[in-house]
C-alpha cells in the first residue's frame, strides 16, 4: 500500500511570532524583555488616551488631540527602566528567597509589594516627569496629590498578579507576565497623572 507524503505546515502566524520570541528570549534576554516592555508601555499610553476620548466623546465634551510623545514617553521608560530593572529583579528574587526556603511565597511577596511597589511607582513619577520636561515643583505637586492614590490602586490591582507572577510563572516569562497586566496599568496611570 502506497503512503502519501503530507507537506509539513509552518505554524500560524501566532505560533511563529511565540517561536520567535523565545528565540531572543533564549539568546537576548535583557533586550527582548525591554523592547517588549516598551512596546507594551506605548500601547498602554494609546490605550489610555483611546478610552478617554471615547469617554469625552460620549459625554458631548470636546476631545483634545491624541499626544504622540506619550506614547514614545512610555516606551522610553519601558525600554530604559521597566525591561532591565524588572529582569534584575525577578532573579534577585529568586536568589533571595530560593522555592526551597520556607514561606518563600510570602517572602517575595512583602518584598515585592512593601518596597519595590512603591520604590516603582516613584521612580516612574520621577522619570516621567523629567521626560514631559517638567519642573521638581510640579514633581512635589503630583506626589501629594496623586502618589498615594496610585500607590493603593497598584497593591489593589497588582498584589493577585504579582502573587502568581512571582510565585508560578517561570522566571524567563515573569517580566512579559507583568508586561501583559501593565499594559491597562500604564493606561490607569496615564490617567491618574493628568
Amino acid at each position: 500500500m502506497p503512503v502519501r507524503s503530507v507537506p509539513v505546515r509552518e505554524p500560524a502566524f501566532p505560533g511563529r511570532l511565540l517561536q520567535q520570541y523565545l528565540i531572543l528570549l533564549k539568546k537576548y534576554p535583557i533586550i527582548t524583555k525591554s523592547v517588549t516592555s516598551g512596546v507594551l508601555s506605548a500601547l498602554g499610553n494609546l490605550l489610555s488616551q483611546y478610552i478617554e476620548l471615547k469617554k469625552k466623546c460620549k459625554q458631548d465634551r470636546p476631545a483634545k488631540e491624541v499626544d504622540v510623545y506619550g506614547p514614545v514617553r512610555f516606551a522610553v521608560y519601558g525600554l530604559v527602566i521597566t525591561g532591565p530593572v524588572s529582569h534584575y529583579f525577578y532573579h534577585l528574587l529568586e536568589a533571595l528567597f530560593p522555592a526551597t526556603e520556607p514561606y518563600c511565597m510570602l517572602k517575595r511577596l512583602l518584598l515585592e509589594r512593601l518596597i519595590i511597589a512603591p520604590a516603582f511607582l516613584l521612580l516612574f513619577f520621577v522619570v516621567m516627569n523629567a521626560l514631559e520636561g517638567k519642573t521638581v515643583a510640579d514633581l512635589q505637586d503630583k506626589m501629594k496629590t496623586r502618589f498615594w492614590t496610585a500607590l493603593k490602586m497598584n497593591w489593589k490591582v497588582w498584589t493577585p498578579f504579582q502573587f502568581i507572577n512571582i510565585n508560578y510563572v517561570p522566571v524567563q516569562f515573569r517580566v512579559l507576565f507583568a508586561n501583559m497586566i501593565a499594559l491597562f496599568w500604564y493606561a490607569y496611570l496615564a490617567s491618574v497623572r493628568k
